[in-house]
């Protein structure tokens, strides 16, 4: 996982950027990420990401391709390919089979989590479609994977409006009544939007927990081993990019791969 130290972009990227699409100087961007690249030690397919569910299976045909792929999500079983993807505030997820048979990196912004919207657990999200993808790949079960979870907006900061909660299977008047679900605190005022799976409609009410609501949906798949989660992009504001923060900014990274 890159941080935003180390690159040598300019204010407001400042330093390690390696989005390519915010504006940034490309050969500064293009440096960036041939750091990111060193210190990943495998040749990373970058992604075009667009809040969806598809995951992409990398080969060497992926490493000779001129275009950027559209994709949310990418796995490999084979040496030497980099799964990466962008975040600023977004939930990236590394995933690793067994035995080093496969690797997979997903974007999951709340859109990408919630999939289809008929409830977390009834849609197909993007970490529905990464695990059964790498699972498919490398022979093996939920119950094998290993999932770190990466610094992104924390439950503290990210705030939603119902159409969230809607998203999520979960009924918003209920919830105000109530407040009972753990992963949507109840808050009186205030509206947020920004990249983290698209813009929040109706104002914000609610703080959400990213994190939080990833856990839930690989445990319920059968996911066991799961770490990290607990880095907010937002609050630390020298160590991560955070797009709720800063408008104009960078993007940081998360990678994996075979060796």
């Amino acid at each position: 996982m890159s941080a935003r130290a180390g690159g040598i972009s300019q204010p407001p990227w400042d330093s390690c950027n390696l989005g390519d699409h915010v504006q940034d100087d490309a050969e500064a961007v293009r440096h960036n990420r041939a750091v990111f690249a060193q210190h990943l030690g495998a040749q990373p397919v970058w992604l075009q990401q667009v809040h969806g569910d598809r995951v992409l299976r990398l080969s060497a045909d992926n490493l000779r391709a001129a275009s950027t792929p559209i994709a949310d999500g990418a796995l490999t079983t084979e040496p030497g390919i980099g799964c990466v993807v962008m975040v600023a505030d977004c939930l990236p997820l590394l995933l690793a089979a067994p035995e080093g048979r496969g690797v997979a990196a997903l974007h999951a912004g709340w859109r990408g989590l919630a999939g289809a919207g008929q409830g977390m657990l009834a849609g197909r999200g993007i970490v529905h479609s990464g695990v059964a993808a790498l699972c498919e790949a490398a022979s093996c079960d939920p119950a094998d994977l290993s999932v770190w979870l990466g610094p992104c907006i924390g439950p503290a900061h990210f705030e939603v409006g119902p159409d969230v909660l809607a998203g999520f299977g979960v009924d918003p008047t209920d919830a105000a009544r109530t407040g009972a679900h753990p992963r949507f605190a109840p808050r009186a005022a205030g509206s947020a939007s920004g990249d983290v799976g698209g813009d929040v409609e109706g104002g914000g009410k609610w703080l959400a927990d990213l994190p939080g609501l990833a856990r839930d949906i690989l445990r319920a798949l059968g996911v066991r081993h799961i770490t990290g989660g607990d880095a907010c992009t937002v609050s630390d504001a020298t160590r991560f990019f955070s797009y709720r923060r800063d408008g104009r900014t960078g993007r940081q990274a998360a990678g994996i791969c075979l060796r």
